[in-house]
């Protein structure tokens, strides 16, 4: 007897179209939007960007005629606008890392490099659309954050500061800029290390474990390393004043913005030799 292969006629797409760096970006867009996960870390984002500093603002203008001089000295209204800083970023660098590792944990990953078999202008994709997406939303945060807090503190002379004033433009456009830039560092570590609890601890551990693990340096040391590390030198670029040992706004924001570009550069290397 003879087998008689079947033949399957598969028909041709209507349209068929080159993978373009552009199409890849739409394909990302339309991830990362679709996602409930990202919707809420971004509105907690935007809220504790917001929310905080109206608090805190809140607080300290009740309590401002019960304060002691040494107390009303520590409030500075630069700091209380962009309190809210300080706590969205975890929203912000928890949505970086989730945003590529989430991929790899389901297995998706394999599919966005099967339609791009290049691989790096999926990366290049992820980190723009998310770069955009985090600017377009935190810098609107912030305008508010300042504004929203001097109009509360506006009874207490003392506490109001002018957005043409001297530094500060550059520090509240500056705490945008820095979460846009964290964005894009986790997102980084994210692909570095393919695991989410992974990325996450790496992250922490950078940004909130070595720092304060300088302090059992010798001071000289300290002072020496400290200044250097990403999160002060990303810190710098929303701080409208300075300590000693502290980099300039331009420098130390151009040095977080290399360790960024490092980070992604290890990440770009090992996506284009490692498995999926």
């Amino acid at each position: 007897m003879s087998n008689v292969a079947a033949v399957v006629s598969v028909p041709r797409l209507a349209v068929v179209g080159k993978v373009t760096q552009a199409r890849v970006v739409v394909s990302e867009w339309t991830k990362l939007h679709s996602l409930r996960s990202t919707r809420w870390s971004l509105i907690v984002a935007v809220v504790l960007t917001i929310g905080l500093p109206l608090l805190f603002a809140t607080i300290v203008g009740s309590h401002w005629s019960h304060m002691s001089p040494r107390e009303r000295a520590n409030r500075q209204p630069l700091d209380v606008a962009l309190a809210g800083v300080n706590l969205s970023q975890l929203a912000i660098a928890v949505l970086g890392v989730l945003i590529i590792t989430g991929e790899y944990s389901t297995g998706m990953i394999r599919a966005s490099l099967t339609a791009v078999p290049k691989r790096l202008p999926v990366l290049w994709a992820k980190l723009g659309v998310y770069a955009v997406v985090t600017f377009v939303l935190m810098l609107p945060s912030v305008l508010l954050a300042f504004w929203g807090s001097q109009a509360i503190l506006n009874r207490h002379h003392i506490l109001q500061i002018s957005f043409s004033h001297a530094g500060v433009a550059r520090a509240v456009i500056g705490g945008a800029l820095y979460l846009v830039v964290l964005g894009m560092f986790a997102m980084a570590i994210g692909a570095i290390v393919r695991n989410t609890a992974g990325g996450i601890a790496a992250f922490a551990a950078i940004f909130f474990v070595i720092p304060p693990l300088m302090n059992i340096l010798p001071t000289s040391w300290n002072n020496a390393i400290s200044p250097y590390l990403p999160n002060a030198v990303g810190r710098d670029v929303f701080s409208l004043t300075h300590g000693v040992h502290d980099l300039a706004p331009g420098p130390g924001f151009a040095l977080f913005c290399g360790y960024t570009a490092i980070a992604i550069a290890i990440a770009a290397v090992l996506l284009v030799r490692r498995d999926t």
